[in-house]
């Protein structure tokens, strides 16, 4: 049974709720002198990517017509979707809905980039990635045919009778974004100043834990949009409350062995851990098993975050550390713990298998784009901010406004 238009509706406008709320939780943890910019790269994806998305982007992961079959549809079958206004204007609910997804995936990835990328690039590389990386890709997962069947290449693999697991997007939206994220720090290299952990702490950590805050309130509609029956629904909202409690749990005891102190920002992290790691597992665990997978997601991501450290990668707001790391952990272990059909619930490795393989290439397919992006856009137009105006803030620089101290 599909979820209604009105439910669909209220969702939609939870999941638009959560890109400013990682606004938030971004600007919190920059330096004071480049909140504003930072900021701006969740509102600036906002209006590019939702434009995008109704335009053509909805079309490349449709039903339309394919160009190639389970990975690409036609972006012009329906441009700005006048046909589907016209004729079947209720199954714009989903369009909405998707476009949040669309939004907030790519926003994620502007995480990677603080205190140093320019911001008319980043809406070039947001316009470029989010059409050739998540438009088709979230077609992989979700895409169907007019009788409703799975049609994407991800929808409809698996080994054995198995067929993935991804409720609402463990592999398209965080593994996706957190490949991305990597590629990036990649390309634009370390911060002037503030890449090592004395020098990054965060400006503002209230504000910090208020992004966290809006971005669990969101994730209800982000996991709970697509239920479609009363018991589907209530399984997803109480594992999305466990999750993230767990994960709190488990990254703060983490944090108070490995650094002397369980912090603010690690709670709120926590939780970003736990939210990333029940998205496509909500549906297909128990609550047990839910609260044992925030607290190792907890645990793991707050090792995971120092990693940058000793690769020499700057990814400056833990992007890889939560949302990739999270994101392939939440996916596996669907292939342990899935309701009657992993290994420890159901006896057969085929569920595990079939997670891996579309997690790998998921991430390989947006690493890979997301650095010749990179590449090309600092090559034509320079990717980063000048050296002078990153030292001194770039608020000041690339948008002429910031915190007033006087």
């Amino acid at each position: 049974m599909e979820p209604g238009t009105i439910w669909l509706l209220i969702t939609a406008a939870l999941v638009l709720f959560m890109t400013p709320g990682l606004a938030f939780f971004y600007g919190g943890l920059v330096k004071a002198k480049s909140v504003v910019s930072m900021m701006m790269l969740s509102f600036g994806a906002m209006g590019l990517v939702f434009v995008l998305w109704i335009l053509y982007g909805f079309n490349m992961g449709s039903n339309g017509d394919d160009l190639i079959d389970g990975v690409l549809a036609n972006p012009f079958s329906d441009f700005a979707l006048s046909d589907m206004a016209a004729n079947d204007p209720a199954s714009l609910a989903g369009v909405a809905f998707g476009a949040t997804f669309a939004v907030i995936t790519t926003a994620l990835i502007s995480g990677a980039v603080a205190d140093r990328a320019r911001f008319f690039p980043w809406m070039l590389f947001a316009g470029l990635w989010a059409t050739l990386v998540y438009f088709p890709s979230q077609g992989w997962v979700w895409g169907l045919d007019a009788d409703g069947n799975l049609t994407g290449w991800i929808g409809t693999f698996g080994f054995g009778e198995t067929e993935v697991l991804d409720w609402a997007g463990g592999t398209v939206v965080h593994i996706s974004a957190g490949a991305a994220a990597l590629a990036l720090a990649l390309v634009l290299g370390q911060r002037r100043i503030g890449f090592t952990k004395e020098e990054s702490a965060p400006h503002n950590v209230p504000l910090v834990l208020i992004g966290a805050a809006i971005l669990w309130f969101g994730w209800f509609g982000f996991n709970a949009g697509a239920a479609g029956d009363d018991a589907t629904g209530a399984l997803i909202f109480l594992n999305t409350i466990a999750a993230p409690a767990a994960g709190i749990i488990g990254f703060l005891v983490i944090e108070h062995f490995k650094d002397g102190k369980a912090t603010a920002v690690g709670a709120a992290s926590g939780v970003v851990a736990g939210l990333v790691a029940i998205t496509p597992a909500c549906a297909n665990l128990t609550p047990w098993w839910s609260i044992v997978l925030g607290l190792v997601a907890g645990a793991v991501c707050c090792f995971a975050i120092d990693l940058k450290f000793k690769f020499g990668f700057d990814d400056s707001l833990d992007v890889v550390g939560l949302h990739l790391v999270a994101g392939f952990i939440g996916c596996l272990y669907l292939g342990f713990f899935a309701t009657d059909t992993g290994l420890f619930t159901g006896g057969n490795i085929d569920q595990l298998l079939t997670q891996l393989v579309p997690a790998v290439a998921v991430a390989v397919y947006s690493f890979v784009i997301a650095y010749a992006l990179g590449k090309l856009i600092d090559a034509m137009v320079g990717f980063r901010a000048k050296e002078e105006d990153e030292i001194a803030g770039i608020d000041l620089a690339l948008h002429g406004e910031g915190y007033k101290f006087d």
